[in-house]
């Protein structure tokens, strides 16, 4: 079966190609999985990819962003304002730990080049920022995450200004009982977007805008309508009819929880722990999660979405610090243990050298084919976390 669904691949993966061929091959026999080595070489290695795929966007395109990844259709791919505003905060953080002070003017050239193509609105430019593209709650928040973090370690009041313009725009879209159903990704309302939710808040509370803080509670509130006796989140997929993956669940928990710690809520971080916990207990001794979950946490993928994992090991880490939840340290430990050894340090691509790839095997259905730089991101921030023991954002 497995086989005829790789012969039957679509032609735009291109599986003809040598280097394609041999990744999937490598998942097939099990050569795909990689040694498990200290936490400081696989961050210097993902931290040095993330390096790589800003590198390749400025050799073509006048910015400053970094390429959403890697992908078995199209190569290299154009800057992603949303990821890129999110990698802020990382590269910041891993100039700190990893002693790099390029990593800093790395981080100062994606926060120009964000401020640069803001929207007279406010919002900021959905999927890669081409002519005609439309602004989307969910990735205007994550790049107000990085406006926060210029603001914070720059001290430049632009990027708080920036981020406030951004919430005001939020606040437009946004419906009476707090759900945004306007300017949202497949017009379709996202838990998840508790995400940007937490962003809107750290903006209102360092800003002193109290609309902003009121317009964030306003979303947890209705987030929290909709989670289930079991723990899991309606309403949390991409699509409309579509289950969350595991990616979309740990954005929903993240978004939550934070927000919970910032405003001393036992409501919104009991929901956290609940989904967290419930998350936890499914995960398999080798650390594998499934990519997709329905309610009572039936497993609906057979392949590991690795973005998702790396975000519930930050999740999960978060909760062992501020709530004492010593119990959630295995699955931290095993978490880590799954993505190191799906995380190639040694390859003579430079595509793949310290990528971490959507799925596990590559060929599961986030992001299919593809290492995408988010999922850097969450392995490096989870990484540092365990390392330094710093909370990206801090």
């Amino acid at each position: 079966m497995l086989l005829t669904r790789l012969i039957n691949l679509p032609l735009r993966y291109k599986p003809w190609r040598p280097a394609n061929i041999a990744l999937i091959l490598d998942d097939i026999t099990g050569w795909a999985k990689q040694p498990i080595l200290s936490n400081d070489e696989h961050l210097k290695s993902v931290i040095a990819w993330i390096c790589h795929a800003q590198d390749q966007r400025l050799g073509h395109v006048d910015d400053g962003g970094v390429s959403a990844g890697w992908s078995f259709e199209d190569g290299w791919l154009p800057s992603y304002p949303e990821t890129s505003g999110y990698i802020i905060e990382t590269l910041i953080a891993a100039a700190k730990v990893l002693d790099n002070p390029e990593l800093t003017e790395r981080a100062a050239r994606i926060v120009d080049w964000e401020l640069s193509i803001q929207n007279e609105t406010g919002s900021f430019p959905g999927h890669f920022g081409e002519a005609g593209s439309k602004p989307v709650i969910f990735n205007t928040g994550q790049i107000m995450h990085g406006m926060i973090a210029g603001y914070l370690a720059f001290d430049r009041d632009e990027c708080l200004e920036a981020a406030v313009r951004a919430g005001h725009w939020m606040l437009l879209q946004q419906d009476d009982d707090g759900c945004w159903r306007r300017s949202v990704h497949n017009d379709t309302p996202h838990t998840y977007n508790t995400r940007s939710a937490w962003a809107l808040l750290r903006t209102g509370l360092i800003a002193n805008e109290k609309v902003l803080v009121e317009a964030a509670i306003k979303n947890i509130r209705w987030a929290l309508t909709q989670q289930t006796a079991s723990g899991w989140f309606k309403t949390n997929a991409f699509t409309d009819k579509g289950l969350p993956f595991t990616h979309n669940i740990a954005y929903a928990i993240r978004g939550i929880l934070e927000c919970g710690l910032l405003l001393d809520s036992e409501e919104m971080i009991n929901a956290a722990i609940k989904a967290s916990t419930a998350q936890a207990a499914q995960q398999r001794v080798d650390g594998w999660l499934a990519g997709v979950y329905d309610d009572n946490w039936l497993p609906k993928a057979h392949y590991c979405c690795l973005t998702g994992l790396a975000q519930m090991s930050i999740i999960w880490q978060r909760l062992i610090v501020t709530q004492g939840i010593d119990e959630l340290k295995l699955p931290v430990a095993r978490g880590l243990d799954f993505l190191k050894s799906n995380h190639r340090l040694n390859s003579k691509y430079a595509y793949q050298r310290g990528a971490i790839a959507g799925s596990a095997p590559i060929w599961g259905r986030y992001s299919m084919f593809e290492y995408p730089n988010w999922a850097a991101k969450f392995f490096a921030d989870a990484l540092m976390l365990k390392i330094a023991h710093i909370n990206i954002p801090e």
